[in-house]
């Protein structure tokens, strides 16, 4: 299936049914009074967050969504039907924002989650609605409201806990496959991942976390290089960023710590946020090092770049190292999850039970 993350579209909730005049007509009733009943309320349109859905593909060619008009009102007491409802399923992660404005309306993040679009318009009122003691006959009626319409811009984020960095060939998807239940695609060419996979990479009973793969970042990105900055976005809502690093580079003149730099300059100027997450460095393909000279190597590389974080060697082809770096990153995100849910701490002097 094509990975889709952006797609406009127009959304219309139905108009109201009008409200009726009418009145009683049977033998031998004369005065049988109004019985114009009330017009029924517009369609609603309603998205609901779908966790089997991970594209916004059905959006990209299919771009007017309407919801049915409320039926009319009509004679002997009968109010008209409500129009049928529609409902969009969207990916868990999707954000709604008007496409005029810019404004973020809504923001899909639980599973099942439904949200109302756009309102339908109420239905207009019969003429009798409006009878009273001095007003026996009226021919009052009102039209139905009309319903919402929306010109809006879809964007998706997906969420995961977290997102591999790095330039192409560096081993990323190759990670994933190893860690997880992903199976993107991999080849000996620069950018075999053209779009975003996630995979669930499970550690134990009903514990495990989502890792995203991003495409390669090259230098000149924000220039619109390579794919550019196109699918960063899918980093925001993580929790911790891997910068693959590929140690064993098929051209000797190429520089690890020049290309490491390059990513972390390209984050730098896409957005500050972004660059300020936890990030944690990953040299990869150290299985192709010889072993007399990976200490030194490694060394090397930390010092020139001059990095204070964690620091993992593996081999993503061998599986080298990456039970260690699995059991890291689960503790890192469980603390942080952790740290989200307790409770906030009161200050004793303000507690119920401190003395005044």
């Amino acid at each position: 299936m094509k990975f889709v993350d952006e797609a406009t579209i127009d959304v219309a909730s139905g108009d109201g049914g009008n409200g009726c005049v009418s009145f009683r007509h049977e033998k031998y009733k004369e005065f049988g009074g109004p019985n114009g009943g009330d017009g029924g309320r517009g369609g609603h349109v309603y998205a609901v967050a779908d966790p089997n859905l991970n594209t916004l593909v059905d959006y990209r060619y299919t771009r007017r969504h309407e919801a049915k008009r409320g039926e009319h009102g009509m004679g002997s007491d009968m109010f008209g039907a409500a129009g049928a409802d529609i409902t969009l399923r969207m990916p868990v992660g999707t954000i709604i924002s008007d496409a005029e404005t810019g404004e973020q309306l809504f923001e899909l993040l639980v599973p099942g989650e439904v949200i109302t679009i756009a309102k339908g318009g109420d239905g207009g009122f019969g003429n009798m609605r409006f009878k009273s003691a001095i007003n026996r006959a009226p021919r009052q009626k009102t039209p139905g409201w009309p319903g919402e319409k929306k010109a809006l811009k879809l964007e998706l984020k997906v969420l995961a806990d977290v997102g591999l960095l790095g330039m192409p060939n560096a081993g990323k998807s190759t990670l994933i496959t190893a860690v997880s239940n992903a199976r993107p695609r991999i080849a000996d060419y620069p950018f075999t991942t053209l779009h975003p996979n996630l995979g669930v990479v499970r550690v134990g009973p009903e514990q495990s976390f989502v890792v995203a793969d991003l495409p390669g970042l090259i230098e000149g990105a924000s220039d619109g290089a390579g794919l550019g900055h196109l699918f960063l976005r899918h980093l925001q809502r993580t929790r911790l960023l891997l910068h693959v690093i590929d140690m064993a580079p098929f051209d000797e003149s190429v520089d690890p710590v020049v290309q490491a730099r390059a990513i972390v300059n390209e984050l730098k100027k896409y957005d500050a946020t972004l660059h300020g997450k936890p990030r944690w460095l990953v040299l990869n393909k150290l299985d192709m090092v010889p072993t007399e000279e990976r200490a030194a190597k490694v060394k090397d590389f930390v010092r020139r770049l001059r990095f204070k974080g964690p620091v993992f060697e593996i081999s993503a082809l061998t599986r080298e190292g990456c039970e260690k770096l699995v059991q890291a990153v689960f503790q890192h995100i469980h603390a942080e999850k952790s740290a989200e849910n307790q409770p906030v701490a009161i200050d004793p002097r303000f507690s119920e039970s401190s003395d005044a």
